[in-house]
């Protein structure tokens, strides 16, 4: 509910200043205008201006750490989702607040672009497999299917989307479209290159299986290489302790699938992989992380973290959870 006061009271404000300024406001400033809620969006778009020219302002809405599912708009971010040229947002579960977001101003020219909607059938549903805790649902009613929101984590999504959204910047700029064209078919080119490397490791591996003692974001990176996986929690679960059934069974399984490592996600603690590893028959496991770029920081993006630097790393530790 204080969402939903935030933004429309952000709306009226909104609205005045839009109104007192007029159009000679907009024409105070002609930089593009990107906004985009989490960091993989935010790195194609860079990749995708080449360089971060000075005529465009490219906004990292989830720039401290706080992850896609417990983010909160402030009157800033709204304010800049009402005026940018372009908006580019996840469009899942966790993305409630965005419909009344883009329904506050009158800015009719903004373009919006949805990854889940682009993504079309791409977009898988949340699976429970076996092992998982379920989340305990009070709600009387069952609803519809839940969909899998870490739609980046798959380099294939990646090069897709960044094609697409190459595409739409171009309509906004026409002026530097060719260039945009350029940069985003180079940057395809990488992102299919490290999605070959991929396969190559995956195929080159003696373990298929990965397991993890935390929540569990990369069904579209372990979809796409083919790989089975065991998790104490679904991607977007708000649960934080595993039962003694979920350690012991995923304890087993470590044993069965003569595993070498148990995963964990970043900005999580290793508490639950730590038990799993104790009970698990020689209790020499390690425990390794995969990134899911949900924790991502401004700080980061400054010390020039990027899209496939984190990918290439995930790879590194791919390599090494698979021997």
């Amino acid at each position: 509910m204080k969402r939903f006061i935030l933004i429309f009271a952000v709306a009226v404000l909104a609205f005045g200043c839009l109104t007192a300024c007029g159009k000679g406001g907009q024409s105070d400033n002609r930089k593009l205008k990107i906004v985009t809620t989490i960091f993989p969006e935010y790195d194609w778009v860079k990749c995708i201006l080449g360089d971060n020219p000075a005529d465009a302002e490219i906004t990292l809405m989830l720039d401290s750490g706080v992850d896609l599912h417990s983010f909160q708009p402030t009157a800033e971010d709204i304010f800049k989702i009402i005026n940018c040229d372009v908006f580019i947002y996840v469009g899942g579960e966790s993305d409630g607040w965005v419909e009344s977001a883009l329904r506050s101003g009158g800015n009719e020219h903004r373009v919006v672009i949805n990854l889940m909607e682009t993504l079309g059938n791409r977009v898988k549903e949340e699976e429970l497999v076996e092992g998982m805790e379920c989340e305990k649902e009070e709600d009387e009613e069952e609803e519809g299917p839940e969909y899998d929101e870490h739609v980046w984590l798959s380099l294939g999504n990646a090069a897709y989307l960044v094609d697409k959204i190459a595409k739409a910047i171009c309509k906004v700029d026409m002026d530097n479209a060719v260039v945009y064209t350029e940069n985003a078919k180079a940057y395809v080119e990488k992102l299919n290159a490290l999605d070959a490397s991929y396969k190559a490791a995956v195929d080159a591996a003696s373990v298929k299986t990965l397991l993890f003692g935390d929540r569990f974001p990369f069904r579209y990176l372990t979809d796409d290489y083919d790989l089975k996986y065991y998790a104490a929690f679904v991607g977007c679960s708000a649960e934080t302790e595993a039962s003694f059934e979920t350690i012991a069974f995923l304890a087993k399984k470590v044993d069965e699938c003569s595993l070498k490592a148990v995963m964990t996600i970043e900005g999580t603690d290793r508490r639950i992989a730590e038990t799993i590893v104790q009970n698990t028959a020689s209790k020499d496991q390690k425990i390794l992380t995969l990134d899911s770029m949900q924790s991502v920081t401004s700080a980061d993006v400054k010390k020039g973290v990027s899209y496939l630097s984190i990918m290439e790393s995930n790879l590194a530790v791919l390599k090494e959870a698979l021997q």
